[in-house]
């Protein structure tokens, strides 16, 4: 798959997610290797009003799309890949007021399961504030939910 093909087919993901779309996610980068979303700062997903930190779960949200989007990176065709298991091993708060950058990518692709793993980072991916690992069960292509969420993913009908 070109790495237009798999930009517009993960933007339509995102696009078809509400949690995406109130969270403000956006794509930033994709290739063969894995994925970058961009978690932009704001008011809404601010955990602690006195210091401005991030919610715990709006970087969770963060890193869950992307381990489970970065399987739109390995896999021909889209496939419904629900999360088995998501570990996030937080190293320090995200700098309040700058956007956090959430990469994956897949390591390990087997019949039933994907290996994901990522971190989320602001200036510098060597200075990541999380750690994460997780696991996606491969569902099949000839799933793709409602019709309207398996047809705007996949760009054809459901």
């Amino acid at each position: 798959m070109s790495q237009t093909a798999a930009f517009e087919r993960a933007t339509r993901f995102l696009g078809a997610l509400r949690h995406c779309q109130v969270l403000g996610l956006q794509l930033h980068s994709i290739d063969e290797r894995g994925l970058t979303l961009v978690l932009p700062y704001s008011a809404e997903i601010v955990g602690d009003p006195t210091s401005g930190v991030i919610h715990g779960g709006a970087l969770s949200s963060l890193m869950d799309t992307a381990c489970g989007m970065a399987t739109l990176c390995v896999l021909p065709e889209f496939e419904v890949c629900p999360t088995l298991d998501l570990r996030i091993d937080y190293m320090h708060p995200a700098e309040p007021g700058k956007a956090v950058h959430g990469f994956a990518e897949c390591y390990r692709v087997t019949r039933d399961i994907i290996f994901a793993r990522g971190h989320a980072y602001q200036d510098d991916p060597a200075n990541p504030i999380a750690h994460v690992v997780g696991t996606f069960m491969r569902m099949g292509k000839g799933i793709k939910g409602s019709r309207s969420f398996g047809s705007s993913i996949s760009g054809g009908a459901a």
